[in-house]
């Protein structure tokens, strides 16, 4: 199969514009990801896809793959849409662009997926984090995710989710952890829909393959990469700079 990473990179992100071209000790939050991205040997290709003349710039410039999106979307799977339309490619991995400590267990957990998929089933892939920390799972910057037993993602949510109205039992939350894996033809389906109501409303893109039936097997991880949504995060991640 072939497989391409993609890492949309948008300039004007709404929390904290800019950001991919923060600088992160010696390299720029956008440098980081694609690095280590590569830097995993799991794919064909690794393209940065930016509406950025900044962004696209600053990976050329660098050595690297980038192509230039023509239209303004809305999410991320929109933006690599676009580019992916016009390449012969099966697996598409999307590593958001403000992941500067993705890892390549993380990414190779989404691929093994749909190595074992021998009957092609499974068309959309991602990861979640078991959380105890009520301190993340009140908050709405952390999205949470629910599964069935086949972990099936069965909602996505700012709010938390469950409710637990009974205090008695027990139940394991999970953070989703936003990079995806999807089959060509799931992707080009996706960016063939309107945003639907849930999505818009939540501002998670992936609610728009829930609403349209489509499953999204959910891999559990030990691993939860920071990403960089607010100055607050930047701050962490340069402290934590000496230990990754």
């Amino acid at each position: 199969m072939k497989t391409i990473a993609f890492i949309p990179a948008r300039y004007a992100a709404t929390r904290f514009p800019g950001k991919l071209m923060q600088k992160l000790g010696d390299k720029t939050i956008i440098r980081h990801t694609y690095d280590n991205t590569v830097a995993t040997l799991l794919f064909d290709e690794v393209i940065v896809v930016t509406d950025s003349g900044i962004i696209f710039d600053e990976i050329i410039q660098n050595g690297g793959y980038a192509m230039m999106s023509k239209q303004q979307h809305e999410s991320g799977s929109d933006r690599i849409a676009e580019v992916v339309a016009d390449i012969d490619v099966d697996i598409v991995v999307n590593v958001q662009g403000d992941e500067p400590f993705v890892k390549k267990v993380l990414l190779q957990n989404l691929l093994n997926a749909f190595n074992k998929d021998h009957d092609q089933q499974i068309k959309v892939v991602s990861l979640m984090y078991p959380i105890v920390n009520e301190e993340i799972i009140n908050n709405p910057n952390h999205v949470k995710v629910v599964v069935d037993n086949n972990s099936n993602a069965l909602l996505f949510s700012r709010s938390v989710i469950p409710y637990q109205r009974e205090k008695n039992i027990s139940f394991a939350y999970y953070k989703h952890i936003g990079i995806y894996a999807f089959r060509k033809s799931a992707l080009m389906a996706f960016t063939s829909w309107q945003a639907t109501p849930l999505e818009q409303i939540e501002k998670l893109e992936q609610l728009r393959h829930l609403e349209n039936g489509v499953k999204i097997k959910m891999v559990l991880t030990d691993e939860s990469p920071l990403s960089i949504d607010t100055p607050e995060d930047l701050e962490k991640a340069k402290k934590m700079m000496y230990l990754f």
